[in-house]
């Protein structure tokens, strides 16, 4: 069996003369948790739609479960599990009646679809639910419920397009949990998040920004590969200091975090520069220490360097 559940080659979607996504080449293996990251109108949701057999590409082309999503979107379909933003639950029907309506529209046999029924129900904490209405579920549980119609057919892939947008903390880890099990068992998962905490939790991830796939690799080998030095640094005027040190040092150089600055520096000698601003503008210095970055230090840097190579271009 092919180890690529994955793989695209210069795949592209416009619209109009909008590129939503292009050039895209990537691979995902089977078995891993692939996450896909970037800010609104990155592109991420044409990806999963493209991958999906939803929207035709406008160039390139893409394999999902050894398809081709040009030729033969209709043997994806059967293949894949998708979940969009807004997954079509139907509020007038209870838990296992969606269950067993997705059992209908993907032709699960009566014989599987019982066992697959209970077995789901149990995964997702959802068995002393199953006759309640899904309008009259929590968030939470209508997201668990999505996952659980979107895995009734035993898929090889599994396409989540931001599950836990707006979810509760506690009903997002119940979340990842449940994809962790999926895992387990060889289901090949492709997942768009707008929480760089739960990227960290991927087998690898990519970053996309304007419609093309800036970054990817594992978490670790992201955060190792900025170049630099990260300083966390606190001031008394946080956002007035991010503006002054993003005209002194560059606006990919800072980012704010809660209330304190982040500073992506070559060294001491950049520390020093900022010092000295921040010390003609009367703002003291309270603290400051060297850290690891995060995801999100690396996602926030880059989509400002990204930004700020648009505003010299044009």
């Amino acid at each position: 069996m092919n180890a690529t559940a994955i793989s695209t080659r210069g795949l592209g979607r416009a619209f109009g003369d909008l590129w939503a996504v292009r050039g895209l080449d990537l691979d995902v293996q089977r078995g891993e948790i692939f996450g896909l990251v970037g800010p609104d109108g990155a592109g991420k949701t044409t990806t999963m739609r493209l991958l999906s057999g939803i929207l035709a590409a406008t160039e390139g082309d893409a394999t999902v479960a050894g398809h081709s999503v040009r030729t033969d979107e209709e043997s994806i379909k059967s293949r894949i599990g998708y979940m969009s933003q807004r997954f079509g639950l139907y509020g007038d029907l209870s838990v296992e009646e969606n269950l067993r309506f997705y059992a209908d529209l993907y032709e699960v046999s009566r014989r599987e679809r019982l066992p697959a029924e209970e077995r789901l129900l149990g995964f997702s904490n959802l068995t002393p639910f199953r006759k309640r209405l899904a309008r009259d579920l929590s968030g939470g549980m209508k997201q668990k419920l999505g996952l659980a119609c979107a895995l009734i057919h035993k898929p090889e892939v599994l396409f989540l397009d931001e599950p836990t947008n707006g979810v509760d903390p506690v009903s997002r880890r119940d979340f990842w949990r449940i994809l962790y099990g999926m895992l387990k068992e060889g289901v090949t998962i492709f997942v768009s998040t707008a929480y760089l905490d739960e990227a960290e939790r991927c087998t690898r991830v990519g970053m996309m920004d304007q419609g093309r796939l800036v970054l990817c690799g594992t978490p670790a080998s992201l955060k190792a590969g900025m170049a630099g030095v990260l300083t966390e640094v606190e001031v008394a005027a946080p956002r007035a200091a991010k503006d002054l040190l993003a005209e002194v040092l560059g606006p990919n150089r800072v980012s704010l975090f809660g209330g304190k600055l982040h500073l992506w520096t070559a060294g001491e000698e950049d520390i020093a520069v900022a010092e000295k601003a921040l010390a003609r503008k009367g703002i003291e210095i309270s603290a400051q220490k060297r850290i690891v970055p995060s995801l999100e230090d690396v996602f926030i840097t880059q989509v400002a360097a990204g930004q700020a190579g648009n505003g010299a271009a044009a």
